[in-house]
């Protein structure tokens, strides 16, 4: 990570190695020691198609697509007994999901990946058949059940082969939109990848991930997305902590879905074992089915390939960086090569302001920070790069450098954008880079509430923000920004963000539309998965439905979700959660 180590901890490292006593004194520091940022090309709009009328209320209508686009282009691996082992030669190896023996029972459902993706009615999940199909207890026709081999790169060293460990990809579907989604089991046993574990997953993973991929999706951040929950009485042993402390816990399965499951590590793999045709091969797939933008039979194909990842993984983590979320374990075989986010593990939201806030207690040295997380795309962008060098003659490898180097300015960019955006802010000022980031170093000193800071900004009209100066005191229902108001440059910032907020060519009003439309009043905070968690180990899935009823509308406000205290201080037991990789 070193040698390509720059520092995009956006606004962070000067103020951390600068004594400023004052507002004004900070007001003052020269606009060059903060980034440029870059205009870019429009964003492209894809209009939706018309949602399709057509709803399957029985799997015997609802078929896997006929062609299976995976299965009939690449190789698979020649063995078809189900051992762990070291695969040559190959993509994917041939696995049917283990069934689940005692009592699967379907514990959640997402009722829009029925209807907007799979086709079906949501009522099909009474059925004792859809169940068996989403525990992985039978497998439909059609189907051909799959595990990826991919490897990666993890906290920063090469791991050798890694792969599907414990997913199962069931086969692609078409629906009525003509979209293609990859319908993959999670957690439904033994693979050829599954190293030392047993190819399970537990509720409590089980369920952070469910809720996590819709509650993202809600949130407009591109990601993979998941159908339904099954738990069972079925047993697992886990180490939750890596502490010595086994205990058995129940497994569950997650049915979740993506355009495509390739990775970063999908393509290192191949690199780093010298199987270049099948990178060639795989690589080139990525682009005619993916990036239609490229033109698949340029001879810098690659180049442009590597520029539109780049290009795409600064936007997403910018996105990341907007909400708060901090992904926990980005290594390679982690990092979609569509900047979809994928496989929801040690994750959390911010709470209190803390730039070096590490959901993982496995991330022993904070490598997976959220001020990091600029970071390590990068670096992971640069392993992608070094994947692709075999395919490369001598100009396009040194023009991947020049490509990859452009990852600083787009991010910054796509940063502001979103937070000028999250105040409120159109027209583009320089000053704007002092204004946010000021904000922000107030929210970290005195850990002011990401979300809730961001969002009671957004409630407070222009008058408000006057008597406020005025008075000198602030509401206690705005407790995130009461809690901001104890810096001492508080009031100072806000005269400065009246004044810059009057330059736009909107009303006020206008002005809270946009930014109660972009700042989230609910997200999902780790005690608030806890919460659903513990009542799932129990049999009970209403707080599952509760929460995933609340983050389907996070910018809405809800009864129920202030009853809950979602949009609350968070309660005293929060404070010792902790979340791991083992899952």
């Amino acid at each position: 990570m070193q040698a390509v180590k720059q520092s995009f901890v956006v606004f962070f490292v000067f103020l951390y190695t600068t004594q400023i006593n004052s507002f004004e004194e900070y007001c003052k520091i020269p606009t060059n020691l903060f980034y440029a940022f870059r205009k870019t090309e429009s964003d492209i709009c894809v209009a939706n198609a018309k949602h399709s009328k057509y709803l399957h209320s029985s799997l015997s209508t609802w078929r896997f697509s006929g062609y299976q686009l995976l299965a009939s282009t690449f190789p698979i691996d020649h063995v078809t007994k189900n051992y762990v082992r070291q695969v040559r030669d190959a993509i994917f190896s041939s696995v049917k999901p283990v069934p689940l023996k005692t009592s699967p029972r379907l514990a959640a459902i997402s009722d829009e990946v029925f209807a907007e993706l799979l086709d079906l009615v949501p009522s099909i999940s009474f059925s004792k058949q859809f169940v068996d199909f989403v525990a992985g207890n039978i497998v439909l026709p059609g189907s051909f059940p799959l595990s990826h081999r991919y490897g990666g790169h993890q906290f920063g060293y090469w791991a050798g082969q890694l792969g599907d460990g414990r997913a199962v990809m069931l086969g692609e579907y078409v629906n009525q939109r003509g979209e293609r989604w990859e319908l993959q089991l999670k957690g439904s046993g033994l693979t050829p990848y599954s190293r030392k574990g047993d190819g399970r997953a537990v509720i409590r993973s089980s369920v952070r991930e469910f809720l996590c991929s819709e509650a993202m999706h809600n949130l407009g951040i591109p990601t993979s997305r998941a159908a339904t929950l099954v738990v069972s009485d079925d047993q697992v042993i886990r180490d939750k902590f890596y502490d010595g402390n086994m205990k058995t816990e129940n497994a569950a399965v997650v049915l979740r879905l993506a355009k495509s499951w390739f990775r970063i590590g999908s393509l290192e793999i191949l690199s780093q074992e010298g199987e270049i045709n099948l990178l060639r091969k795989l690589t080139d797939f990525v682009i005619v089915q993916y990036f239609p933008i490229v033109n698949s039979s340029d001879p810098d194909r690659y180049l442009a390939f590597f520029s539109e990842v780049v290009m795409q993984t600064a936007d997403l983590i910018a996105a990341w960086q907007s909400v708060g979320f901090t992904h926990g374990v980005c290594n390679t075989d982690n990092f979609s090569l569509l900047s979809i986010t994928i496989d929801y593990g040690p994750f959390g939201f911010l709470e209190g302001f803390d730039p070096k806030f590490v959901p993982n207690t496995s991330d022993d040295e904070g490598r997976y920070s959220y001020e990091n997380q600029p970071d390590v795309g990068l670096f992971n962008l640069d392993k992608l790069r070094i994947a692709l060098l075999p395919l490369l003659n001598e100009n396009q490898s040194k023009q991947m450098y020049h490509i990859l180097n452009g990852y600083a300015n787009r991010y910054k960019y796509m940063f502001m954008k979103i937070f000028r955006k999250k105040l409120g802010l159109k027209i583009e000022d320089e000053a704007d880079e002092q204004l946010v980031s000021s904000l922000l170093k107030m929210m970290e000193e005195v850990k002011a509430d990401f979300t809730m800071t961001f969002r009671e900004i957004s409630e407070v009209s222009e008058t408000e923000f006057f008597d406020i100066i005025t008075k000198n005191e602030i509401s206690e229902n705005l407790w995130a920004l009461r809690t901001l108001s104890t810096h001492k440059w508080f009031y100072d910032w806000l005269k400065v963000y009246l004044k810059r907020s009057s330059f736009e060519d909107y009303s006020d009003t206008q002005r809270r539309e946009i930014m109660i439309k972009t700042n989230p009043r609910y997200i999902l905070r780790n005690w608030v998965a806890q919460a659903a968690i513990e009542k799932a180990e129990k049999s009970d899935f209403t707080g599952i439905e509760m929460v995933l009823k609340v983050l389907k509308n996070p910018y809405d406000y809800s009864e129920v979700a202030e009853k809950a205290g979602f949009a609350s201080p968070a309660p005293n037991w929060a404070s010792s959660l902790r979340v791991s990789c083992s899952s």
